[in-house]
């Protein structure tokens, strides 16, 4: 004996397969790509989070350091290689706004952002995090020689720290040049006569950050000679966390006297021509959040922007913020950079 269905349930399951058949697919996830410095780091899980809510895939091209991920940008703005650049800094700022390759667009999160990080009232960049470039010493080799931390600049001219400092070539490497627009700022048209003069006293000049800091710097390396380095305020936190032993103590110091730090901004900004306009708002809102901005101190050793953002613990106990930075208009930086820097090779020679 053949089963039949009631005809109302029938009609229901008939009804069923025909929406089913119907119904659209889910669509495929968007790709957003990121263009970045080969510094930038941030959590899988925080990026999961935005892919999950918002249907799309985030690829992240790293594209060399910030002045290279600058120039290739600019290069490629007619046909852009990605739909959002994010790690141009305000010594680079003037050229990024100048060579015309972002979108302004004013996020909502802007209104959390202290006016003070906010440089470009265009809103084409919009800051992300900041972090203060200053000295760090060795601990250790201070106290066992009992020596003072020196607290000024011209304090590094002085015989007895002779050829403790390494610094970074300001043409090739970012807190090198954050470094020389500190000492220009303070010295005015003398910062020339006083590199000359710790030439004299015997400072290293390293090609970049990491030959710096973790070759000729003593506490890092431990074999290093050099037990002053031009680094961040943030690198007494990143000493303890990495450790390979749990530390109570950094054993490195910053020094954060008045004029001894420049503080670097980061920017994020939606390159123009970019066929993914909404997407790259969501994701610019996205680094403004508070999720994204917590994530960021133990993946980059930088500040958040946002107020509203907690640090971790090996922040709050390990790492400063300069209270009185150097001050100068990224204005003011574009139009002497290049200026500065040719003058201070030929001084250094």
């Amino acid at each position: 004996m053949k089963k039949h269905f009631p005809l109302s349930t029938f009609h229901f399951l008939s009804f069923f397969f025909l929406l089913s058949a119907c119904a659209p697919k889910p669509s495929t996830p968007q790709t957003l790509i990121v263009m970045t410095h080969d510094s930038f780091a941030i959590s899988k899980d925080v990026v999961k989070n935005f892919e999950t809510a918002n249907n799309a895939k985030v690829s992240f091209l790293q594209s060399g350091d910030a002045g290279a991920v600058l120039n290739q940008a600019i290069l490629t703005k007619d046909a852009p290689l990605a739909d959002v650049l994010f790690g141009v800094d305000n010594t680079f700022l003037s050229r990024a706004l100048d060579g015309d390759i972002f979108d302004a667009y004013e996020s909502p999160a802007l209104k959390d952002i202290p006016a003070e990080f906010k440089l470009d009232s265009s809103n084409r960049a919009l800051p992300v995090d900041y972090g203060d470039v200053c000295l760090n010493y060795d601990k250790k080799y201070f106290t066992n020689h009992n020596l003072p931390i020196p607290q000024t600049l011209e304090d590094l001219a002085k015989p007895e720290y002779k050829g403790l400092l390494v610094v970074e070539n300001p043409a090739t490497s970012s807190p090198g040049l954050a470094f020389l627009i500190a000492t220009r700022v303070h010295f005015d048209d003398g910062y020339l006569d006083y590199w000359k003069s710790l030439k004299a006293n015997g400072v290293v000049v390293a090609d970049g950050w990491e030959t710096a800091y973790y070759t000729n710097f003593s506490a890092s390396s431990g074999k290093g000679a050099q037990t002053l380095v031009v680094s961040y305020a943030s690198s007494p936190a990143a000493e303890v966390f990495f450790a390979s032993t749990p530390l109570t103590e950094s054993p490195i110091g910053s020094i954060v006297a008045s004029d001894m730090c420049f503080r670097q901004i980061e920017f994020v900004g939606i390159l123009k021509n970019t066929p993914n306009r909404a997407l790259a708002e969501r994701f610019v809102d996205f680094m403004l959040s508070q999720k994204f901005q917590e994530d960021m101190p133990l993946n980059m050793f930088v500040y958040p922007v946002n107020p509203n953002a907690n640090l971790p613990e090996v922040f709050t106990k390990h790492a400063q913020v300069a209270a009185q930075p150097v001050v100068i208009s990224y204005e003011d930086i574009a139009k002497n950079r290049d200026a500065w820097i040719e003058a201070w090779t030929e001084a250094m020679k």
